[in-house]
């Protein structure tokens, strides 16, 4: 079996009042090492002008390491993460990382938001649970969060909505937009 992500918690914070899941944002500061030799390859601190990143969590925006490797984190935790190559840059490399890198972290999470694309509004708008939207499903939700909202919607404007939505979502066109479709977000121009 492949090697699996090594997770070493550093540092606790005294209260957790939620851990982070999948489709959650996670503002972090991080540094990456490379094992071999201890030599930096990045660092929020030093490289971002001191900024730290929001990250998505589990939706392959970074590595695959970093999906497994920050489930269940707490804002004040610090992390330690020891990635190999096949859930890091594998063969190929990247920039400074050589091929078949395995990969060190500090990972120090600042803040959680609910990404736009949370785990749980997908659910909630998947009726049947078969895991994909139909128009339908989406048309229900879409009216629901308008309601929600106060506004009045006509059935022409909710089916123009629904048909853009698909336009953009429903990558290979097959009439529904899967789990991965709706969660994985695009750069929208």
């Amino acid at each position: 079996p492949a090697a699996d992500v090594k997770v070493e918690v550093l540092q606790k914070p005294f209260i957790c009042h939620r851990r982070t899941k999948w489709g959650d944002m996670m503002l972090v500061h991080y540094e990456g090492y490379l094992e071999r030799d201890g030599s930096m390859f990045h660092s929020t601190h030093k490289h971002n002008n001191g900024q730290p990143m929001w990250f998505t969590l589990g939706i392959r925006e970074a590595i695959k390491g970093w999906d497994k490797g920050l489930k269940d984190m707490c804002v004040g935790e610090k992390r330690k993460l020891t990635i190999p190559p096949a859930l890091a840059y594998g063969k190929e490399g990247k920039g400074k990382i050589p091929p078949e890198s395995t990969l060190i972290f500090n990972i120090d999470l600042l803040e959680i938001r609910n990404g736009p694309r949370s785990h749980e509004s997908f659910q909630e708008m998947d009726l049947n649970d078969d895991w994909k939207l139909s128009k339908q499903e989406v048309k229900i939700y879409l009216k629901k969060e308008f309601e929600r909202h106060g506004a009045v919607v006509n059935d022409t404007q909710h089916d123009a909505l629904v048909e853009d939505i698909f336009d953009k979502e429903d990558e290979d066109s097959d009439g529904f937009i899967s789990a991965r479709e709706f969660t994985y977000k695009h750069d929208e121009l």
